[in-house]
């Protein structure tokens, strides 16, 4: 909403030095959202005055017309001599009044005005168009004045030219403040200013003289007035004045009849139509369309109709959709004269309609058709039913002075009985919730200032006003003196959370699996929870896999991820590959967070009231309802894990460094990875690790890790070697002896044991680590597996694993007995449980 601040005053008495940046300040203050105030004419200097055409010369030979015009500008340069100006419009002829800018004026935008020589003569100033005095875009022709304006006129003045325009941005909530009248309130209230309200008009009482009108529909149409203005002057144009309220406010000057129109709606807020009396056929109706009706709207439009559409109607069919668009069979007809007879044929004689139509109804119509106009979005966010009346009245009189016509002694209104609008409040209501002691006195105050009527003591009866529909309930009532009073005043508290509360165990673990990865080196990616079956099929996942026992939502934001997740790799391997797309090669990503496995055994959701808090079986039935979401952590690399330097080639990423990802995240969780060999989609089959923890005394599968199949890569367009681990946290949170304790620190030397031993290649490292674990006894603070080897020596079939093994007691130094029977306990636990041998022994 565009408001002039010179049409603002006449509603307003604002203090005369009151600046369009200071009713900003006080418009924002009071929640209005103020985004822009226009500084109209800045940089214009006079003299720019009225002139009136005294002769025009023709100049031949150049590519266009141009044209030598003499014109009287009055004593406005000093001489009273006519002005000799060239110009190139040829919308004016020898008589008419123009908009001269004389030499040493200044136009908007730093355009210097002086005599100069162009087309062969000396053009001493500029005959002015609207684009060039900053009123519009219209670049069709110089602006052509009335009559009745004597040369040397400043135009300035005349034209309104510099003036403050405030942009405001109208939130659903606030449709009364898309006129200038709910502008106005807002800026009394702002200023604790009176406010002289436009829509106070006297207005004949309602009787069966007026255009006959049947309304089939009184709940798409609770209110209809309709009056008539006859003998209307065909030639009669809009005024000057007018004309540029219409432009500040951002609306483009039609017709009188059509202006007068949108000048009262931008005035009062109501939206009207006006109809050529002599276009309409028997009375006007207000129905539901008939399916496959159709009606030309007035952009030339045919439209079919839906059987929901509310429409205008006379006897030959549709007029107009209500509330939306005017029909383009009775729109005002263009003034024309007739070349034989020289008379001008127009409209003479109007129906005025302003209707007060049901915002649903006129949303939907609006949106089904895509049709979206001022009216329309009036009466979306709602419109003051009470003002219909006072805007027909408005109506009738602009148009019976301005176009001389006469209103008819008949008035037709047509209202559907309805009772205003109470609200039961407690008096300390807005205090509690503010948490600001405003008291008794100001809540009355503040909910008067807005037009609504309180009584009571305690318990407040407040009868909301016609142009407030979105005040409903106490909560609302609470929010208007809260806005009034100015939320810069409420105070800035923190809450104090009850003590003996804090994160679960579930958080905390998460955050330091989080800590812990990035940590490590990894990058955390979140992405959307969202999931198709194309990218399950690059997976090469079996038709029977439980990640394709997919979560489908009932609206998805694609229809090509229309249910939930049930792994994270998707969303990791995508974002890797976007990443590698923009040039970035060396990748290690992670993410930790739900997935979506549902079971079959959910019942149905039910759809719970919205008019009370759902009960305890009723939340507990929807949580049945829901699927099992267990939390996971996944990571993703590609690339090289430390770069090429002068020191030497890097070293790329591995299975091991996502087996490794496992480990770290299961450290956090205080449990014990067991890695097996396993073969798990998407994983390469000769690359791919189980992830195993003991929960109860029983081994259960927590995830996988290893390298990608090369069939996946190459489907998703991954780098070759990619690899990537999955981990459930929950399962580890099972496993895991708790909350992580520190490690006691020794001060007593460590001693370091090497053990070579020679297994069968089909025997994994982790049971000849975990062998050598349980043999070793309390001694042993830390195993590492730091070779790997395997060759003809050994045998066929045979590899040796080489182990660092570190003895330290936390009371004093161990002797040479102690760690060599400890190593060689390691050694024989490992040989009876795994069938090893020293190498080389």
């Amino acid at each position: 909403m565009r408001v002039p601040l010179s049409w603002l005053r006449e509603y307003v008495d604002l203090p005369a030095g009151e600046t369009g940046r200071d009713v900003q300040a006080k418009l924002v203050a009071a929640g209005l959202e103020v985004e822009t105030v226009e500084q109209l004419g800045a940089g214009l200097k006079g003299p720019l005055v009225v002139g009136r055409v005294l002769a025009i010369e023709e100049l031949e030979g150049f590519k266009k017309p141009i044209r030598y015009c003499q014109v009287d500008v009055g004593d406005a340069n000093g001489t009273g001599e006519p002005q000799n100006i060239v110009c190139g419009a040829r919308n004016f002829r020898e008589g008419d009044k123009v908009v001269v800018v004389l030499p040493g004026a200044e136009l908007p935008g730093g355009f210097a005005i002086s005599a100069r020589k162009t087309y062969g003569k000396t053009s001493e100033g500029m005959i002015c168009s609207a684009s060039e005095l900053g009123m519009s875009d219209d670049h069709d022709g110089i602006i052509v004045l009335p009559p009745e304006y004597e040369p040397g006129t400043d135009a300035i003045e005349l034209l309104q030219l510099v003036d403050e325009v405030l942009d405001i941005a109208v939130t659903p909530d606030r449709g009364y403040c898309l006129s200038m009248r709910g502008v106005a309130r807002e800026t009394a209230t702002a200023y604790q200013l009176p406010l002289s309200d436009p829509a106070l008009l006297d207005v004949p009482a309602p009787n069966g003289h007026g255009y006959p009108v049947k309304v089939a529909d009184p709940v798409g149409c609770d209110r209809f007035t309709a009056r008539t203005v006859t003998g209307l002057d065909p030639e009669a144009h809009s005024p000057i004045w007018l004309r540029r309220r219409l432009q500040k406010a951002g609306m483009r000057p039609v017709s009188l009849a059509v202006d007068v129109t949108n000048y009262v709606m931008l005035e009062l807020g109501q939206p009207l139509h006006a109809y050529d009396r002599s276009r309409i056929t028997g009375a006007i109706g207000v129905r539901r369309a008939q399916p496959g009706e159709k009606l030309t709207t007035l952009d030339g439009t045919q439209r079919v109709l839906d059987a929901e559409d509310l429409v205008i109607t006379d006897e030959s069919g549709p007029i107009g959709l209500a509330g939306v668009m005017g029909g383009a069979n009775t729109e005002i007809a263009d003034t024309a004269a007739d070349p034989e007879s020289g008379q001008v044929a127009g409209t003479t004689e109007v129906v005025v309609e302003a209707a007060h139509f049901a915002p649903v109804s006129v949303a939907r119509t609006a949106r089904r058709h895509k049709l979206s106009s001022e009216a329309s979005k009036r009466f979306e966010r709602g419109v003051d039913p009470e003002a219909t009346s006072a805007a027909a009245q408005r109506t009738v009189d602009l148009l019976v002075l301005l176009a001389g016509g006469t209103a008819e002694v008949g008035v037709t209104e047509i209202i559907a009985p309805s009772a205003p609008h109470t609200i039961t409040l407690p008096a300390d209501h807005p205090d509690k919730v503010a948490g600001v002691a405003y008291g008794r006195e100001t809540v009355v105050r503040r909910l008067q200032q807005i037009g609504c009527d309180v009584y009571g003591a305690d318990d407040l009866t407040v009868t909301v006003p016609s142009w407030r529909p979105d005040l409903t309930d106490p909560n609302d009532l609470a929010e208007e003196v809260i806005r009034l009073e100015g939320y810069e005043n409420l105070p800035s508290t923190l809450p104090r959370p009850p003590a003996g509360r804090g994160l679960t165990e579930r958080q905390r673990l998460h955050r330091r699996v989080g800590r812990a990865l990035a940590g490590a080196g990894y990058v955390e990616a979140l992405n959307y929870p969202f999931l198709g079956d194309e990218v399950l099929d690059q997976f090469g996942l079996a038709a029977d896999d439980p990640r394709r026992d997919l979560v489908r939502l009932v609206n998805p934001l694609s229809d090509t991820e229309p249910a939930l997740r049930t792994t994270l790799l998707p969303g990791l391997l995508g974002a890797l590959r976007r990443n590698v797309g923009r040039g970035e090669h060396d990748l290690a990503l992670f993410e930790t967070g739900l997935v979506f496995r549902a079971t079959g055994d959910e019942p149905p959701a039910a759809i719970l009231p919205v008019d009370r808090r759902p009960t305890d079986e009723q939340i507990a039935g929807l949580d049945a309802a829901l699927p099992h979401q267990p939390r996971r952590a996944a990571v993703v690399l590609a690339g090289d894990r430390e770069q090429a330097g002068w020191w030497g080639e890097g070293t790329p990423v591995s299975w091991a460094d996502a087996i490794e990802a496992g480990r770290v995240v299961a450290r956090e969780a205080g449990a014990e990875l067991i890695v097996r060999q396993d073969q798990q989609d998407p994983w390469h089959p000769g690359r791919c690790a189980a992830l195993l923890a003991v929960v109860d005394g029983e081994e259960i599968l927590v995830g996988n890790a290893g390298e990608l199949h090369p069939r996946v890569t190459k489907a998703l367009g991954l780098p070759e070697r990619t690899c990537a681990m999955e981990i459930e946290l929950d399962r580890l949170e099972q496993a895991g002896a708790g909350r992580v304790e520190a490690p006691h620190v020794s001060t007593f030397p460590v001693a370091t044991q090497d053990v070579a031993l020679v297994v069968d290649g089909s025997v994994p490292a982790a049971e000849v680590e975990t062998a050598l674990r349980e043999g070793a006894g309390e001694l042993l603070e830390s195993l590492r597996l730091f070779d790997v080897f395997t060759g003809d020596q050994l045998g066929a079939g045979r590899k040796s694993l080489a182990y660092a093994l570190r003895f330290r007691a936390p009371d004093r130094t161990l002797t040479a007995e102690e760690i060599a029977a400890s190593r060689d306990a390691a050694v024989s636990a490992a040989a009876a449980r795994t069938g090893a041998t020293l190498r080389g022994a």
